[in-house]
Parts: C-alpha cells; sequence; structure tokens
C-alpha cells in the first residue's frame, strides 16, 4: 500500500516587529510673548465694534485665546483694563497729532490749523475710541499718569504753538487762554456732535463730516487772523 506523500510544512513569516506606541507630548502650559499687550488689542477691538461697554476682561480673555482667569495677573479688574485702553487710545490719537505736524506747514498759525485738523479727523474715524479718553463717565483722566501726561503735553503744544503764532504777528488778540479754550469747545464740541449723532440733523453726510469739520477750523483760523477779532466773525 502506498504511503499518502505528506505535504511540505508552510513556511511561517517572520513576525513584523511591532512598533512602538506613539508617544502623545505632556500638553505645554500656555505661554504668549506679550499677553498684556494681545488684551489691551483685544480690548481696543472690543470699544471698535460695540463701544465702552462691550468691554469685559472674560471677552478680552476669550478673544485673546487664554483661559477667563489668565487676563487677571496683568488686570485685576475692568477698571485696570478700561485704563489701559484709555492710555492706548490717547497714545494713538497723540500719533496721530504728531505725523500731522511732522508733515505739516512749519508756520504757527499753519501748525495750529494742523493740529485742530489732525484732532478731529482722529476722533471721526475713531469715536468709540475717542469717547473713551473725552468723556469722564467712562474713564477718570486723572487716575491715570499716562494719560494726564499726554494731555498735558497737548495743551502745552497748543499754548506754545498759539505764542508763536501771536509773536509772529499772525493773531490780533493776546488771550491766548481764550484763543485755546475756544479751539478746543470747537473741536471737542463738533467731535461729540458726530459720536451723538446730531451731525445729520444739521445736514452734515457722514461722508461729508471730515471736510465740514476742515471748513469750520479754517472759520475759526480766519477769526484769528492779525487785525480781526473772533467776535466779528460770529
Amino acid at each position: 500500500m502506498r504511503r499518502p506523500v505528506e505535504s511540505p510544512p508552510a513556511k511561517r513569516r517572520p513576525a513584523k516587529p511591532r512598533r512602538a506606541a506613539a508617544r502623545v507630548p505632556a500638553a505645554k502650559p500656555y505661554h504668549h510673548g506679550d499677553l498684556r499687550r494681545v488684551l489691551i488689542d483685544a480690548a481696543m477691538q472690543l470699544v471698535g465694534e460695540g463701544g465702552p461697554e462691550a468691554v469685559s476682561v472674560r471677552e478680552a480673555a476669550r478673544r485673546a485665546g487664554v483661559s477667563p482667569g489668565a487676563p487677571f495677573r496683568h488686570f485685576p479688574s475692568r477698571d485696570a483694563l478700561m485704563n489701559a485702553v484709555a492710555e492706548e487710545a490717547q497714545r494713538r490719537f497723540r500719533a496721530e497729532i504728531e505725523t500731522a505736524l511732522a508733515e505739516g506747514p512749519v508756520d504757527p498759525l499753519g501748525r495750529f490749523r494742523c493740529l485742530g485738523i489732525a484732532y478731529l479727523r482722529w476722533a471721526l474715524r475713531n469715536p468709540t475710541h475717542f469717547e473713551v479718553i473725552s468723556t469722564r463717565r467712562i474713564f477718570d483722566h486723572d487716575r491715570s499718569a499716562g494719560v494726564s501726561s499726554d494731555n498735558a503735553e497737548l495743551i502745552a503744544l497748543t499754548e506754545r504753538t498759539l505764542a508763536e503764532a501771536f509773536s509772529a504777528g499772525q493773531i490780533g488778540t493776546a488771550d491766548l487762554k481764550q484763543v485755546r479754550i475756544a479751539g478746543r469747545a470747537l473741536v471737542y464740541g463738533f467731535a461729540r456732535m458726530h459720536i451723538d449723532g446730531h451731525l445729520p440733523r444739521w445736514g452734515v453726510a457722514e461722508a461729508e463730516a471730515e471736510r465740514m469739520a476742515a471748513g469750520i477750523i479754517d472759520l475759526f483760523i480766519a477769526g484769528l487772523a492779525r487785525g480781526t477779532s473772533p467776535a466779528a466773525k460770529v
């Protein structure tokens, strides 16, 4: 009887080496190069979008991508954050004026006009930021050395410019304090009319607000010209 032929044993494939399990890196603690700066920028955006009332430390933290408690090392309260917002708004406001003066005319009265137009241009283009630094309802200037110092320097700049204009014979009145306050009331009042939505009722459309601002400043400057009193132009 023939014996059955046995099949050769199947070759066993070598076992594949087991891959090492991928190591998941441990979560790193949050680190930001300048969290304070990012929080201020976030708060500035909030002011620009919804006004000062839209600002909260929690929402600024959310926009910065950090936990709600992270900002409190830099800003322990909303007031502290608003103080930083006011300082940043004031810095941008002053930069606008300094840039305009650097590129503007050299004669004193021309510089005074340039200062007023730069003031209104920034206020009209950044109404909510201007509101932060212009009303005590939102922010107390006396509690911020930075804002108070910047504001004082701008006032001193205005005083010097008017004194130079008077010395050069460009202004017909020696009461420079009155001129300074009248000029401030003019630009501040026009800016507030824009912020409070009054200009359309006076026939000034949004698109022509800056042109109108330059026009009223020119009217004021004309009244200051030598030999003409401001009262004579009213």
